[in-house]
């Protein structure tokens, strides 16, 4: 048996991220937590590598790395495919359906067309299972909630809002939000509705939670999250968010922050939400994305599966000069994986320093600097002889920067190749980053956080290396560990 023909042994497969074992994959749905473990439902379609009806496909891990893959566990029906949406616990049996228990409560949209005017519409339904997420049934009356008037009128997040006592679903309705409340999932009010920030193009796969201001807990804000299709930071799809305060009712973000804010300033990152219900002893928001990009989802050079998600993180809500801001990192799980250390000894570079060692596919780097007088410094991974993806910051612009021009296979869409930024300010000088390198992706978290690039990339085969480069002066490196990390798979 050769390795590609092992399963997840393809070419491009990830080795630590979530990806399906076959065929098309698009959002992260119906995050939960429930009785030990990590529910991932996402967009599927299973006949095709490329977008098509749609499906929620199912998977279920103890530790947010290892992943069990499930059947199905909803498929198109009279009332349409089935798009994105929530999960939920119902503890109290408020929806009815539990006969007094507790059990999961899925909330998602319902797409098809109007027999009447053929046009296409979106509905709110809902399914509940009674053995752990196993199997599901739908709701005899849904759907539970439709807007004849609103073409675009999806991916329903719902969550429980103690202090008034009800469930609270956000929305995606064209351009803005809308809040339904409901005593029992299936009978919804209008709350109330919010816009702002970047309306270049349709709003989607909405969330929104509370985080505490350094870890505070008496210092709570709200956070909600959306994703806009197009008009990001490097001009395509990308999350934004914006802070404020939930009342149960409406959501008024905070005045010096009434604009948006991007929570990720690569092109690969879309669709995210997070999990619910993970237990107060944990007490940890944590987020996962399709890691992919609308302008060429279709077309990546993966001929028997299609999309992968991000690692997933931990979210937190940090003060700073800058004032608010939701900082993130990988989840602590993921250093399980780790299998070994390189530990490159603290110098100074001036020009290219080359490490001598190859090093596997799937890397977690911990990289510090300081400018000694350099105006750039640029880590490479290079692949083979002609390929490179670089990480890089630019002390005088202040930008940290993926390089992905060289990258490996580029040129299957022209949307592909470029170099992405994101605004980051050194602390005392200092930057330090944390890589996450797999077969065809990349992530940085700067700062603890403060800022992240997340992009795709196809390197070809060859030997695996890393070098460092100073430019306009000196850099001196405080700290570069190297740890390969094992597949999950």
């Amino acid at each position: 048996m050769t390795e590609f023909s092992k399963p997840y042994g393809e070419k491009y497969r990830p080795q630590f991220h979530f990806s399906p074992p076959a065929k098309w994959m698009n959002d992260p749905n119906g995050l939960v937590y429930y009785q030990g473990e990590y529910h991932l439902f996402y967009q599927h379609n299973p006949d095709d590598i490329v977008w098509g009806p749609m499906h929620w496909g199912h998977a279920v891990s103890k530790d947010l790395m290892h992943w069990e893959h499930l059947p199905i566990a909803l498929a198109p029906n009279e009332h349409g495919t089935i798009f994105s949406g929530s999960a939920v616990v119902d503890w109290h049996d408020t929806s009815g359906l539990f006969s007094g228990g507790h059990g999961l409560v899925a909330i998602f949209t319902h797409a098809d067309e109007c027999l009447e005017t053929k046009q296409h519409r979106q509905r709110q339904s809902i399914a509940y299972s009674l053995d752990k997420g196993r199997s599901w049934r739908f709701y005899d009356e849904n759907p539970v909630l439709a807007d004849p008037n609103e073409p675009d009128f999806r991916d329903p997040k719902v969550f429980w809002h103690e202090d008034s006592e009800k469930w609270v679903m956000v929305l995606a309705v064209g351009t803005r939000i809308r809040f339904y409340g409901s005593p029992n999932l299936k009978e919804w009010e209008f709350l109330s509705e919010f816009t702002g920030g970047c309306t270049a193009s349709v709003w989607e796969c909405p969330d929104m939670f509370p985080l505490a201001v350094d870890g505070n807990p008496e210092n709570l804000h709200w956070v909600l999250l959306v994703d806009v299709q197009d008009g990001g930071p490097t001009g395509g799809a990308s999350p934004m968010y914006f802070i404020g305060d939930f009342d149960g009712v409406t959501f008024t973000p905070h005045k010096q922050q009434a604009d948006n804010l991007w929570l990720d300033y690569g092109r690969d990152v879309y669709a995210g939400v997070t999990w619910s219900d993970i237990p107060a002893e944990d007490g940890r928001r944590i987020f996962i994305a399709w890691m992919n990009s609308w302008q060429y989802a279709n077309e990546i050079p993966a001929p028997s599966w299609r999309g992968a998600m991000t690692v997933p993180r931990t979210l937190e809500l940090r003060s700073s000069a800058q004032g608010l801001s939701v900082v993130q990192n990988p989840v602590q799980e993921l250093e399980s994986l780790r299998k070994g250390r390189t530990t490159i000894p603290a110098q100074a570079v001036e020009g290219r320093l080359e490490l001598e060692q190859e090093f596997s596919e799937c890397l977690d780097l911990e990289l510090e600097f300081v400018a000694n007088g350099a105006e750039e410094f640029r880590l490479q991974l290079v692949s083979g002889d002609q390929e490179a993806t670089v990480v890089g910051y630019n002390f005088t612009t202040q930008q940290l920067f993926v390089d992905r021009r060289r990258s490996g296979e580029v040129d299957f869409s022209p949307a592909f190749a470029g170099v992405h930024q994101a605004p980051l300010v050194t602390e005392d000088g200092k930057i330090s980053l944390r890589i996450l390198l797999d077969k065809s992706s990349i992530e940085v978290f700067a700062n603890g956080g403060q800022a992240a690039i997340t992009d795709l990339i196809f390197p070809r085969e060859g030997s695996r290396r890393i070098n460092l480069t100073s430019e306009g002066g000196s850099t001196q490196v405080r700290k570069l560990n190297i740890y390969p990390l094992a597949s999950v798979w």
